[in-house]
């Protein structure tokens, strides 16, 4: 198969009024897309097959400069960074896939997808760290790339760094929000994902509900499916198949992503010269890296691949305090928790894991609730004549994730031998999240009552067991990639 012909990636003029900044390119659906094509590339592009196959495929990638007179960098960490950039690639979609998927639009080679993978310093574990395209962020002064008029620091979105100063501005906007120093930069447009995934065979996908979305035109059943690459490209998409919207969405990238790992790994592709060389090919067409990005570091991640797993995959979001945050005429945008993500770019940068390596160890399997334990207040009453067992509870629910009040207090009656969730009728599914942290209590409705819940305490009180959210992952938390493929 020739090597496809490479084309610059043109961005069209950003349009300004004077006085004005930059209009922000408008959101587009298809974000999951460009995420999961990249690191697609990303995996695929890092076999250690032999050095003359990786040398063919080095010359395929067109190249930039995103480090381009940056002073003052963050220190080097360990093990190393690579920031994944997602563009809109609409363009080089055929008149056929737009009406068999619905991918209507124009394409606006704009950035919705910003993702930085950590390859540890012993090559033997990726963490994967998803940036919103609307974080709320600050620029630092930069000339414009289209009208070369010299910015001072200021406001925008994350995305709109790339319509204002291209891959030298995204690097340097977010090694100032991260500290943490980009290592390589890897920028791939979104049209490559279904040749990537039909070239793979399909990937496997479970769904315990059924999943139909009129937009995107998702039909699964429930059950497993290997998804080819026009229904890959839905399913990675679709927002309306619930009522999570983009939170839903996220954990079916997460899962994708893990699958996608576990097929390229497993398949042989990784390991067959030929077919990898097939392969990567009718993908890499589409990808712009910077210039340090060259052989030796496609060896080098190979090394990272011969004995990856999904297990070997984190995948988390950068810890969000506020949606919808406004500030500096930029609209809604997303305010990150500095303290929780400098913690967690702390980790990258200390090269540690997100999670204990050994999942298994970490206690019995939390048991799955509609609502999150952090979203429920508890008030604790010991209903027994046991010193400090309301004490021990409150301690016991607060560690769990429960909001407890943390001013246990005895109950009216102190001969209650089964323990009771007191709680008004609204807040029932908090109420029934609440008794499976209590094995074996007894739930007494109270209208009236309010938000808080009433535990009291009775004589058959052991322990608090563990819950989590059944719903889409959380914008904090860590999954492993084997936490989330088909068992």
């Amino acid at each position: 198969m020739p090597a496809p012909t490479r084309s610059p990636v043109r961005r069209p003029p950003v349009r300004r009024s004077p006085g004005r900044r930059p209009r922000v390119p408008r959101k587009r659906p298809g974000w999951a897309v460009r995420a999961i094509t990249t690191l697609s590339v990303a995996v695929l592009a890092s076999a250690g097959i032999g050095h003359a196959v990786i040398t063919s495929l080095d010359e395929d990638i067109a190249r930039v400069d995103p480090f381009k007179d940056m002073k003052n960098r963050p220190a080097a960490g360990h093990g190393m960074n690579i920031l994944l950039v997602g563009t809109d690639g609409r363009d080089r979609i055929t008149d056929a896939q737009r009406r068999a998927y619905r991918l209507g639009g124009a394409a606006c080679h704009c950035t919705d997808t910003v993702m930085i993978v950590h390859i540890s310093a012993h090559r033997d574990r990726a963490t994967v760290v998803s940036l919103p395209r609307d974080s709320y962020a600050q620029a630092p002064a930069h000339t414009d790339l289209t009208t070369g008029q010299r910015h001072g620091a200021h406001p925008i979105k994350l995305n709109a760094a790339y319509a204002e100063g291209g891959p030298n501005l995204t690097v340097h906007t977010i090694e100032n929000m991260t500290h943490l120093k980009i290592d390589h930069y890897l920028e791939v447009d979104f049209v490559s994902f279904m040749k990537t995934v039909d070239v793979l065979g399909g990937v496997r996908v479970c769904t315990p509900q059924p999943m139909k979305d009129p937009y995107t035109g998702l039909d699964l059943p429930a059950g497993t499916h290997v998804l080819k690459g026009g229904q890959a490209l839905q399913y990675v998409r679709s927002r309306h198949v619930d009522g999570a919207s983009d939170l839903g969405r996220m954990q079916r990238q997460q899962r994708f992503l893990a699958a996608l790992i576990d097929r390229a790994t497993s398949s042989g592709v990784l390991l067959n010269p030929i077919r990898f060389r097939d392969v990567t090919r009718a993908v890499l067409g589409s990808v712009r890296a910077d210039r340090g990005f060259g052989t030796n570091e496609l060896l080098d991640l190979g090394r990272v691949m011969r004995n990856f797993s999904p297990r070997s995959s984190e995948f988390t979001t950068v810890p969000i305090a506020q949606m919808g945050y406004r500030g500096d005429d930029l609209g809604s945008t997303v305010k990150w928790d500095d303290a929780k993500a400098g913690a967690l770019f702390q980790s990258l940068r200390d090269d540690r894991p997100l999670i204990p390596p050994h999942p298994e160890k970490r206690g019995p399997a939390a048991t799955r609730v509609e609502v999150p334990p952090q979203q429920i207040r508890v008030r604790v009453e010991n209903g027994t004549v046991t010193e400090g067992l309301g004490r021990r509870m409150d301690d016991a629910l607060a560690a769990t994730g429960f909001r407890t009040t943390r001013q246990p207090g005895n109950a009216a009656n102190r001969a209650v031998r089964r323990t009771v969730v007191v709680y008004d009728p609204r807040w029932d599914r908090s109420a029934k999240a609440l008794a499976a942290a209590l094995p074996g209590s007894e739930l007494r409705p109270a209208p009236g009552q309010g938000p808080t819940l009433k535990v009291i305490a009775g004589a058959d009180f052991k322990e608090v067991r563990p819950v989590r959210a059944a719903g889409p992952k959380g914008p904090q938390e860590v999954v492993t990639g084997d936490q989330v493929v088909c068992p």
